[in-house]
């Protein structure tokens, strides 16, 4: 089969396209025909070498959304998708023809979404869910501050404290666009400067501050995100761009009573993801959740230039069709 591998860590141009044997399966795997299958930033960071725990040679990526043709016959013809953190760096990835996944692993893909569509959910709704369902449990009628709320995970983050009936003030750098999924749901929009913190309380009924900070930046966000917290508010913090160490007045933070949760999907692998992409799948297929926006669309022979565009920022998803 044809895949994008590579044999040491660098730029998208250590990417190689090569032929490389498809997958043998045994009682326990099934083998899928990938038809789609999204670049993330991790993805490039994997490649450049952020990740220590990959290993080498590798077939990178984490999403995809393809037919199962080998494996149990109650799944042959099967529309599946799926992500994880050990596909793409300790297990090959999504980047070829074809993966070989654990049974439990193999979820049906929403009617709603074509394989294009379903390609681009799998990393951003699932840590956007883990920190928002999971550990912050965000609750019916309450606000929720999403810094970052223009990006990829911030989008999921506010498409899922909608359809929990929250109110969503958006944070970010420039406005968001209002035609993309979460620019239509966003209540507020409050531009990420020094006066942030200010802003979002002089919001009626916000001068306490959010019930729940969702930081997709952290480093350089991360005292705001602090500052937006009410009493016994929930921040979530899932980066660390700009800035790895902070500092924070510790008396403000316990007498507040804060609680800071750190939320990171790459440490659920590709079986252990299943269920929470199955919950994601029931709400696109009643209708709660929209597709994301595909930006491109790359074969895998172009898979350098993918990685490329992704490294260089987009507004919208970016797909590989093997």
């Amino acid at each position: 089969m044809k895949a994008l591998q590579f044999t040491r860590h660098g730029s998208p141009d250590v990417l190689q396209y090569v032929d490389v044997a498809t997958p043998d399966i045994d009682t326990h795997t099934a083998l899928v025909k990938i038809h789609a299958a999204s670049i993330n930033p991790s993805d490039v960071k994997n490649v450049a070498g952020s990740f220590s725990s990959t290993t080498l040679p590798r077939i990178p990526g984490r999403d995809f959304s393809g037919v199962v043709e080998r494996g149990p016959a109650e799944w042959l013809g099967a529309e599946v998708w799926g992500t994880g953190g050990d596909i793409g760096f300790t297990l090959d990835g999504t980047h070829a023809e074809y993966i070989k996944v654990p049974v439990s692993a193999l979820v049906r893909k929403p009617t709603t979404l074509t394989h294009e569509e379903a390609s681009a959910i799998g990393v951003n709704f699932s840590v956007a869910w883990l920190g928002t369902i999971d550990f912050a449990q965000l609750r019916e009628g309450e606000t929720i501050a999403v810094i970052g709320a223009g990006g990829g995970v911030g989008g999921a983050v506010t498409q899922i404290a909608k359809s929990l009936g929250c109110r969503v003030i958006g944070i970010d750098r420039q406005p968001v666009d209002p035609q993309s999924p979460a620019g239509r749901l966003i209540d507020t929009f409050v531009p990420f400067d020094e006066h942030t913190i200010a802003n979002v309380r002089d919001i009626q009924g916000l001068t306490k501050g959010v019930d729940v900070v969702y930081d997709t930046v952290g480093g350089i966000a991360f005292e705001t995100a602090l500052g937006l917290a009410r009493w016994r508010g929930r921040v979530v913090e899932i980066s660390a761009i700009g800035r790895r160490r902070v500092e924070f007045d510790l008396i403000n933070f316990y007498r507040n009573e804060t609680q800071l949760f750190g939320a990171d999907s790459a440490k659920l692998g590709v079986a252990e993801s299943a269920p929470m992409m199955q919950a994601i799948a029931r709400q696109f297929e009643s209708g709660k959740f929209d597709a994301p926006v595909i930006a491109h669309r790359y074969t895998l022979a172009q898979g350098r230039e993918a990685y490329e565009a992704v490294s260089a920022g987009t507004s919208g998803r970016i797909v590989l069709l093997p």
